[in-house]
């Protein structure tokens, strides 16, 4: 089984990936969160980290755009190569609002002609390969098959799945027969998107689809930095090794932001998952979301994993 690490936007950043893979070794793929198309000639210095190699040794990294226009999309292929990439991934899954409402991400699916001569555009010059990340539609699971049957058209590297609709969000049941219907269907390789938080889910997803090879996980991965390791049956890390991740990854956020209160409130964006393997310690999760102060949060960490530890 492939496990890929999803781009959360303002989550899953260089700074995270790569201490999250120094820490919990295992994930064979990175996505970055999507880069926007842009007029400047080159890359501004928040995209540079994210792509650069230096800031992301040892990884198997593919970086995401997020566009509908396709000389926007090709004007950033070409500046991804100069930095040496063979791969990028095209966001047609996002569900925000503020992404769909400008016809981007999954609102881009309710527009099958200009999704399909957009396609086009960006797959006539062969220049480097392509894989999709989508949902099954914005508004019907109905939507879904003449969606493929467009995908199935081009040399698509891989077709990532979450089986919900647009308008879904993150909320509600997906559409797992949607996502058979991909594996049964699709031209490209299917990967599995969606809800796999635990061993449970996995198990699950295999017995209803033996044909999974790979799964892309996000918010699962965030909650507990383990769950690749269980997934694989391997040794999974002490709940210990997270403190010391989350410790390390603060002290990385106060130096490349360079704002306590905006690194303070990236660990309590990524504790709001996290806060699931600590039911009983409501009084201390509490304490951290109200506290502003970086050495208070740290020292409140500490307590929370010593007292979870015991």
């Amino acid at each position: 089984m492939n496990f890929y690490l999803a781009p959360l936007e303002g989550i899953t950043t260089y700074a995270y990936r790569k201490l999250y893979n120094d820490y919990f070794p295992g994930m064979d793929r990175f996505f970055t969160p999507f880069l926007v198309p842009h007029t400047k000639r080159g890359f501004n210095s928040r995209e540079q980290k994210e792509i650069g190699e230096e800031y992301n040794q040892d990884l198997d990294l593919v970086p995401q755009i997020l566009s509908n226009h396709s000389a926007g999309f090709l004007n950033t292929v070409a500046k991804l190569k100069m930095y040496g990439y063979q791969e990028v991934n095209l966001n047609i899954g996002c569900p925000s609002k503020t992404v769909t409402r400008k016809g981007r991400g999954a609102g881009f699916l309710a527009e099958p002609v200009a999704l399909e001569r957009f396609l086009e555009e960006i797959f006539a010059s062969q220049e480097i390969e392509i894989s999709l990340k989508t949902r099954i539609g914005m508004s019907s699971p109905e939507e879904f098959p003449a969606l493929l049957q467009i995908f199935n058209r081009f040399p698509v590297k891989e077709l990532i799945l979450h089986p919900r609709l647009g308008e879904q969000g993150y909320s509600g049941v997906p559409y797992f027969d949607s996502y058979l219907y991909a594996l049964e269907n699709s031209r490209a390789p299917v990967v599995y998107n969606g809800d796999i938080r635990s061993v449970d889910d996995y198990q699950k997803l295999l017995t209803l689809a033996p044909k999974t090879h790979s799964i892309m996980l996000g918010r699962g991965v965030i909650a507990d930095p383990r769950l690749v390791s269980a997934l694989k049956e391997e040794r999974a890390p002490s709940l210990e090794v997270i403190g010391e991740f989350l410790q390390e990854l603060l002290d990385a956020y106060q130096e490349l932001i360079g704002s306590d209160k905006q690194a303070l409130f990236k660990l309590k964006e990524i504790f709001s998952y996290m806060k699931v393997l600590f039911p009983e310690e409501k009084k201390l999760l509490k304490q951290m979301r109200k506290t502003e102060r970086v050495a208070e949060y740290k020292e409140l960490m500490k307590a929370l994993f010593a007292k979870k530890g015991r």
